[in-house]
């Protein structure tokens, strides 16, 4: 399922339409987004925890030439799968 698959199906259940589907969809993204950027979490229970995950500086090879670099520490997004949603996957 794609992101506008998502919408359709929402807005059908909900009986709203389309479009305040989507602006609210990406209403929530954007905050969940803007919240992990900011270095918080977002908790939403039963569901999963978004939050940033740290990747330390590591040494690695370039393929292209075979030299050893070194390549740089960076924060990137994580998702952890609540408890609920886990055994609904099951």
């Amino acid at each position: 399922m794609n992101k506008a698959e998502l919408i359709d199906r929402v807005a059908r259940e909900t009986k709203h339409t389309r479009m305040m589907t989507e602006g609210i969809l990406n209403r929530i993204l954007d905050t969940i987004v803007n919240t992990v950027k900011k270095g918080q979490t977002v908790r939403l229970i039963d569901f999963g925890t978004f939050c940033v995950g740290k990747r330390r500086e590591r040494r690695g090879v370039n393929p292209q030439t075979g030299k050893e670099i070194t390549i740089p520490k960076k924060k990137l997004p994580k998702f952890r799968p609540g408890r609920h949603f886990k055994n609904q996957v099951k």
